[in-house]
């Protein structure tokens, strides 16, 4: 029978709280989600590498905190706030603004979670003031995803496509695979889409196949 033609359909992905997939390499920074309001200190920075799920810890602490993102705020909102930052590392705020958000918050004025690559002691701000804000914050180290992590995220992915992907079959693609989230959720759309056109189900060898096809796209031997 001649091959299905697969569409990649829009996949909503819970960025909520209770999908976070727990493990030691993000263990802190859920901790610290799960305490707030009753933080230490009012600024808390998430640095971590690419892939090391940034994105989805600063959407569950949004939502938990029903927080506005820095973008959207022309002026500082009122008290008691709670401010999203994201990627500090890679967007060029204001840092006169930055820095009277921060101040705010050390103030009593609410609570404020940032994001970077960077922890932020590297970060190339001018501004001294704000450089010394940020490092006063909590900090909060995200470690590159661990074997129960990307684990945990392969059959969570897989199961909100509503897919069968057998866990011993995920544990085989760890040791062949890059070790990010986004990988991860390559991994599982491509095999959601050669699934559907073979009209068969997730194995070893559509599996294989996968992982060699995105190996050789990123340049690493299969």
């Amino acid at each position: 029978m001649p091959a299905q033609i697969p569409f990649d359909l829009p996949t909503r992905t819970s960025l909520a709280r209770d999908d976070l997939v727990a493990s030691e390499a993000n263990a802190l920074a859920i901790g610290a989600i799960d305490t707030w309001p009753d933080w230490p200190h009012p600024v808390l920075v998430v640095a971590g590498p690419p892939g090391s799920g940034k994105t989805h810890i600063a959407a569950a602490w949004g939502e938990r905190a029903s927080a506005v993102s820095f973008d959207d705020a022309a002026e500082l909102p009122a008290a008691p706030f709670a401010v999203l930052v994201e990627d500090l590392d890679r967007t060029p705020y204001d840092e006169a603004a930055l820095f009277a958000l921060l101040n705010a918050a050390r103030l009593g004025g609410g609570s404020v979670l940032a994001t970077s690559r960077l922890l932020p002691a590297a970060l190339p701000i001018r501004l001294a003031d704000l450089r010394s804000r940020l490092r006063a914050a909590t900090i909060v180290e995200l470690a590159a995803p661990d074997e129960d992590l990307l684990l945990g995220v392969l059959l969570k992915l897989a199961s909100d496509r509503q897919i069968e992907f057998d866990p011993k079959l995920a544990f085989f693609a760890l040791s062949r695979m890059e070790r990010s989230l986004e990988a991860a959720a390559e991994l599982v759309r491509r095999l959601d889409r050669e699934a559907l056109a073979a009209k068969g189900p997730i194995n070893r060898t559509l599996l294989q196949r996968v992982l060699r096809e995105m190996a050789l796209e990123s340049g690493e031997p299969s």
